[in-house]
């Protein structure tokens, strides 16, 4: 890989679900997986904490956010966008 290459960063949609402090705001992931031996599909959910300079989003809101340095001991993700608004269908 030489100097002039670049590596885009990882960019995560997500669900608003608690604003923990000034800049600072918690998403909740959800996905499916298959089970193994069951094949069955499970609903699971992972949670990342991520930068919001202006405190723009809210509770509830659809948000995009992509991956950046480390912020502090847990933030590793700054916001893009706010793709939809609490009371919004997207």
């Amino acid at each position: 890989m030489s100097n002039n290459d670049r590596v885009t960063p990882k960019t995560i949609f997500g669900v608003v679900e608690k604003i923990s402090g000034d800049k600072t705001a918690r998403l909740r992931i959800d996905y499916t997986e298959k089970h193994p031996l069951y094949k069955k599909y499970l609903r699971r959910s992972k949670t990342l904490t991520f930068h919001d300079e202006a405190s723009v989003c809210k509770v509830g809101d659809r948000v995009h956010v992509m991956e950046t340095r480390p912020l502090s001991k847990t933030k590793r993700h700054r916001l893009v966008r706010v793709v939809a608004a609490e009371g919004e269908q997207s």
